[in-house]
């Protein structure tokens, strides 16, 4: 009774909830010869918990800035599962980042809070640590060819221009230019549900 009553504090997201499993059944393939996984913008840390729990030959490492890491520390806490790492702070655009010895990248739901130059700096930073043969999966909406894959896709790009001008959904030609000049080749592209899309490329 006493986790349960301090589960209930935690920061939840229901978006989270929605897409765990969805988002799961491609990283059990797209990670399976994976070893060590950092995960960008862990947030509420519940697909932290989750995949770690669900992907038992990983080690996984959240990250996210400061001010989230006191939340996400206490549910990895509060789990119990070997494999979870307690969160460490990462700011994209603190290059070199602090972490060392990875073979796989996950980030879910950030690129289009992100600006333009932190996705940049997102790639730079990566190309520093992932390693040869390394994965790098991203989860969320995109554009293709400047068009938006749905009609609430273009109103939530127009709530978040509202928000934060800087932040937008994504061109996937842009994005994936940047994979590119960090040696990274695309190797799935999964449409998922809400209008979402999991990205899969792999270190050359």
């Amino acid at each position: 009774m006493i986790v349960s009553k301090k589960m209930t504090m935690l920061k939840h997201s229901e978006a989270c909830e929605r897409n765990k499993d969805p988002i799961l059944k491609i990283l059990q393939h797209a990670l399976s010869n994976s070893h060590s996984v950092l995960e960008i913008g862990s947030g509420t840390g519940q697909h932290a918990v989750h995949f770690a729990k669900n992907l038992p030959h990983l080690i996984w490492q959240p990250s996210d800035l400061v001010e989230n890491l006191a939340s996400i520390k206490e549910r990895v806490e509060l789990e119990c599962t070997n494999n979870l790492k307690p969160p460490v702070e990462l700011d994209v655009c603190k290059i070199p980042w602090k972490v060392s010895d990875i073979d796989g990248v996950f980030a879910a739901n950030t690129f289009h809070i992100m600006s333009w130059d932190m996705v940049e700096n997102f790639f730079s930073g990566l190309g520093e640590i992932l390693k040869g043969g390394g994965v790098l999966c991203v989860y969320g909406p995109f554009k293709y060819e400047g068009k938006y894959t749905s009609e609430s896709n273009e109103k939530f790009d127009g709530y978040l221009k509202k928000r934060d001008p800087l932040s937008g959904i994504r061109d996937f030609e842009q994005v994936n230019k940047l994979a590119i000049e960090q040696e990274l080749r695309l190797l799935e592209d999964h449409k998922m549900p809400a209008n979402n899309q999991c990205i899969v490329w792999e270190r050359l």
